[in-house]
């Protein structure tokens, strides 16, 4: 029997520094499935940080954007509005606006997928976010011009 347990504690002590090494260089079974943050979905396309609130945002060259929402984000429905410009500052409706929210420390729970934002009389492009629990939120925006997206960005806020 103490030959049995002298093998077990061996075995344990000489796989312990194999697995390790296996996982700092990148090679354990978890990162091979995708496991890790960044490889799990490697076709998301990227989102870059937008300015606060009611900031100028701009879409290359041609047009800026500014977006709010209708009231202090809180439990329930929000409306989120973007107004679009062109670089002269004229108002303008030229391009399709996708929106998809979510909390991000729980991706895929509360997730809304993208949504298309309706334009109203005035122009404006709203979306209506509905907020279901308290925590940090991810408004995540897709610009498309005939089609094709132009531009991304997302922001968080917390209720």
């Amino acid at each position: 029997m103490h030959k049995k347990k002298g093998w077990l504690v061996f075995l344990a002590v000489a796989l312990i520094p194999v697995a390790l090494s296996a996982q700092q260089s990148g090679h354990s079974p978890h990162a091979a499935h995708g496991a890790s943050g960044a490889a799990a979905h490697p076709e998301e396309p990227d989102y870059p940080q937008l300015p606060g609130f009611g900031k100028k945002c701009w879409i290359g060259e041609e047009y800026y954007f500014t977006y709010q929402f209708d009231k202090r984000p809180q439990m329930g429905t929000v409306i989120l509005k973007i107004q679009l410009f062109e670089k002269s500052g004229r108002r303008t409706t030229d391009l399709k606006i996708l929106g998809d929210y979510g909390m991000p420390s729980m991706r895929g729970a509360h997730d809304s997928g993208d949504h298309p934002f309706q334009v109203n009389r005035k122009g404006d492009y709203l979306l209506p976010v509905s907020i279901v629990m308290a925590g940090e939120w991810e408004v995540k925006l897709t610009f498309l011009k005939q089609g094709k997206p132009i531009h991304r960005g997302s922001f968080r806020f917390t209720v």
